[in-house]
């Protein structure tokens, strides 16, 4: 029987930055992940699966000692912009009008989770158990007991879920789970751009699609996520490569002329969850396994990561004090912030969906008249660049 502080059964993107974010403490900390990254060669072509990396998720990345390897491979981007296609609807920003070197970063998942577990592997107080895969939990009073599937024994006054949308410890904890289909797919994958992206993000809604193009470090490449009805999605996906390029520079009013695919086309079904309890008894919930929100706006990774940095600041608080920090009641504090910054941008990102769906005439032309008055009125724009970087939700440790 092994005896840890706090074991993290999930070691993805958010379950690692909360094993280094402890490190330190003074705490044992054990990391349980099904796989072992694969390494990325640094020549690979881009991987599909990005993340818009905004400047609050790039100051835990940097506190946590991970961030110069990631920036190795993080393509930076200066600029946004959002249209709607057809109409005289769009805004646009740029980071040095708002006295910012940059907006954030669009970074390849496998990167940001590759530095992570390098650096928890040079971490004294993590143990990663890896490949390894929890088989039966349960909940005592001053502590829990988990049993891996090769018969391993740990026991954790706290259990932290990080593993993912799909939470197994979270339907062992009994949480129930608001969710609900967005009825959109969304189809990924690398596009070479006739013109350059010149570092800018961009985003076009059209229809019942929307389509971002994030800036790589190659200035003709991006990755794109095109969020469109489950059969669109089919049919774009199965489209020859011909159809498929006339259809995007199409869909993208030809922003960066003609568009030509360079990679595999994936597609994933796009679902919203919202676990009822973030905390229980000696359980926290993080990343996807407390939310899932749509990609519009690139905030998934970031909303995690966030996450990450309130528990980290939680644990280390409570253990300072000589507190019980496994106990639900002294992690209601987390439970609360990290709930309510949840339903915030849920609730944000559905208005904005439902805002920008279908092609009614009154409702097109109030989307229009909003983006140009947010583009136009004095005070509002710095408002939008703060929330999109993140620096609205920093916990205070990371100011």
């Amino acid at each position: 029987m092994q005896s840890v502080d706090v074991a993290i059964v999930g070691g993805g993107m958010v379950g690692l930055a909360v094993a280094c974010g402890l490190q330190g403490s003074g705490l044992r900390v054990a990391v349980i992940e099904n796989h072992l990254p694969q390494p990325v060669a640094p020549d690979a072509a881009p991987e599909l699966r990005v993340s818009a990396i905004n400047a609050a998720s790039e100051k835990l990345l940097t506190h946590l000692g991970a961030w110069p390897k990631i920036s190795e491979r993080a393509s930076c981007y200066h600029g946004m912009e959002v249209w709607e296609r057809d109409s005289f609807g769009q805004i646009a920003f740029d980071d040095k009008s708002f006295g910012f070197s940059h907006l954030g970063h669009i970074v390849e998942n496998s990167v940001i989770h590759q530095a992570l577990w390098q650096r928890a592997e040079q971490c004294s107080d993590i143990t990663l158990m890896a490949p390894a895969e929890i088989n039966q939990v349960a909940w005592g009073e001053n502590e829990a007991f988990l049993t891996l599937k090769d018969g391993t024994m740990l026991t954790a006054r706290l259990v932290v879920g990080a593993d993912g949308a799909n939470s197994w410890l979270r339907g062992k904890a009994d949480i129930p789970l608001t969710f609900w289909d967005y009825n959109h797919h969304a189809l990924v994958a690398t596009i070479r751009t006739a013109e350059p992206h010149q570092a800018v993000a961009r985003q076009a809604f059209h229809g019942d699609g929307i389509l971002a193009f994030l800036p790589l470090s190659d200035p003709h490449l991006c990755s794109i996520v095109w969020s469109l009805p489950p059969e669109e999605a089919a049919r774009m996906q199965q489209a020859d490569d011909e159809a498929f390029n006339q259809a995007l520079s199409v869909a993208f009013n030809m922003r960066l002329g003609l568009c030509s695919v360079e990679s595999e086309r994936r597609v994933f079904p796009l679902t919203g969850r919202y676990a009822r309890s973030f905390a229980g008894h000696r359980l926290a919930l993080v990343g996807d396994a407390a939310h899932t929100i749509h990609p519009l706006a690139g905030q998934g990774v970031n909303l995690g990561f966030m996450d990450a940095a309130e528990l980290i600041s939680e644990i280390r608080r409570l253990h300072r004090e000589g507190k019980d920090f496994g106990q639900h009641l002294y992690l209601r504090r987390y439970e609360r912030s990290r709930k309510h910054s949840a339903a915030v941008m849920l609730a944000s990102m559905q208005g904005f969906r439902d805002l920008f769906a279908g092609s009614n005439p009154a409702k097109k032309l109030l989307r229009d008249i909003g983006l140009k008055l947010a583009d136009t009125l004095p005070g509002v724009k710095p408002q939008l660049i703060r929330q999109a970087m993140g620096l609205q939700d920093l916990p205070s440790w990371l100011q």
